[in-house]
């Protein structure tokens, strides 16, 4: 009798660990865009935006997307995408002319809020903290492009940084979260932001850091940063062009990005996104799969093959999303 309990409690158990097991659920794949851009606003609320001019919402967490239509943008490319709320949301578009559209209709209209014809401008990613924004580009005259808000978007000033990019230095517009912008009560605000190429920095503030990040390529370096407002920054990267090896494609900071190490395990390939789920949880996802880790960055555990340009948590919940190319749009549960 006793064997059998043992045994009973021993299946419970098994079963236990399996329903607990991260899956990925495909929500909506009607589409061929290319999807960089992803914002869940609340465990209902979701944007994405990305090529051919494509922008979609969901209101009902994922059960169903409106797919958006922008006049006149149906070959640009929206790389990456900010929303407030279910009305309220700003889209970027990336080469020249750069340009950043809002809506406060549910993306019944938009409206030109920011526009760049400089040669050689293109823009890679955007962060919000409440209204205050900024958005970053590739660099001008070796300067990175950098220009800040304070309404939401409505209107946009350049804020040209000091620091100055080596030859082949650049943003990667992968995901779009490349760049954080913080401002924490009682403490001063700061921008930091993670470069990839032949060299692949950290930038916060006036500090400059090299990333232990794969370097040396145009396809290689950092491709996306997360904070945990803890001091705890994780950046994810690799190379694209060989998006299977795990070579220097994962750095871990807990002083504000002053020192790097690398994980024990790192994400199994490379990784064009990561962000915080709780904070010592962390998901990444990369066109060769999907990585989970529970120690805050140190281990990875690959949960899925499939490939995703972008993940996300919500901002106001607990919901995760993910998307990525031939429009496929996915919510991680189980985690």
């Amino acid at each position: 009798m006793r064997l059998i309990k043992i045994f009973l409690l021993f299946c419970l158990y098994s079963l236990k660990i399996s329903a607990q097991q991260p899956t990925i659920t495909i929500l909506d794949s009607s589409h061929k865009a290319s999807l960089r851009g992803l914002s869940v606003v609340d465990d209902q609320v979701v944007w994405v935006s990305g090529s051919s001019g494509s922008v979609a919402r969901s209101m009902d967490g994922g059960q169903h997307f409106e797919w958006l239509a922008v006049p006149g943008y149906e070959k640009r490319d929206f790389r990456d995408i900010e929303a407030f709320d279910a009305n309220t949301a700003v889209i970027m578009a990336i080469a020249e002319p750069a340009v950043i559209l809002k809506t406060k209709d549910g993306g019944k209209s938009w409206k030109t809020v920011f526009e760049d014809s400089t040669k050689g401008m293109f823009l890679d990613a955007m962060s919000f903290d409440s209204s205050r924004g900024v958005v970053i580009g590739d660099p001008i005259n070796n300067h990175a492009f950098i220009a800040i808000t304070s309404d939401k978007g409505e209107h946009w000033v350049t804020f040209p940084p000091d620091d100055t990019l080596g030859k082949g230095e650049a943003f990667f517009a992968s995901s779009g979260t490349n760049i954080t912008l913080m401002f924490k009560k009682g403490q001063a605000p700061f921008i930091a932001f993670a470069s990839g190429g032949t060299y692949s920095h950290f930038f916060l503030n006036e500090q400059e850091t090299t990333l232990p990040i794969i370097q040396g390529k145009e396809s290689t370096g950092a491709n996306s940063l997360a904070f945990n407002r803890d001091k705890g920054f994780v950046t994810v990267g690799g190379d694209f062009a060989n998006d299977k090896d795990t070579t220097l494609n994962c750095a871990l900071s807990a002083d504000l990005g002053k020192t790097w190490i690398h994980p024990q395990t790192p994400p199994h390939g490379y990784r064009s996104c990561v962000t915080y789920i709780t904070d010592k949880q962390l998901i990444t996802c990369g066109t060769s799969g999907i990585d989970i880790s529970n120690d805050g960055g140190m281990n990875w555990q690959l949960i899925s093959n499939q490939s995703f340009h972008v993940v996300q948590k919500a901002k106001r919940g607990n919901a995760v999303f993910l998307a990525g190319s031939r429009g496929k749009i996915a919510r991680l549960s189980g985690y």
